[in-house]
């Protein structure tokens, strides 16, 4: 069982504590003039999704002995524009660098998503979840 904390610091700033004590501030100033200067809770999810399902491609790439370099996956989401703004679509978009194998990689993304992150697997249900991927190869 996972546990977080998440204590309110001011206003509509709060810091959110995981189970290791890694802190990240969460919210807003409380002036509507400036923007974000914590993460915005629905982005916490975009970023859960990708880097859940990032976490296990460089696993599966690298128990394969496959050769990237950098990986980045750019996390985007669609919401309803009325509250309380749930997400209908999520897309990962992977980058991969490396002289890699396509198939291998295409795999490596498919496991994750349908098998190994749990992240994903809690948003299927109720969320359209899509991905591609690009190779940039530098040799």
């Amino acid at each position: 069982m996972s546990e977080i904390t998440i204590r309110w610091i001011d206003d509509k700033m709060m810091a959110g504590t995981d189970s290791n004590g890694h802190s990240i501030i969460i919210g807003r100033s409380p002036d509507p003039k400036f923007k974000w200067v914590g993460i915005k809770p629905s982005e916490l999810l975009l970023m859960a999704a990708g880097a859940c399902s990032g976490y296990d491609v460089v696993e599966i790439l690298s128990k394969q002995r496959e050769p990237f370099t950098d990986i980045k996956i750019i996390c985007t989401g669609s919401q309803v524009s009325d509250p309380p703004y749930q997400f209908t679509d999520i897309h990962l978009h992977y980058i991969v660098h490396g002289n890699i194998n396509k198939t291998k990689l295409e795999r490596a993304i498919q496991l994750s998503e349908e098998k190994y992150c749990s992240v994903i697997a809690t948003l299927k249900p109720t969320v359209k979840i899509s991905s591609d991927y690009e190779i940039i190869n530098l040799e």
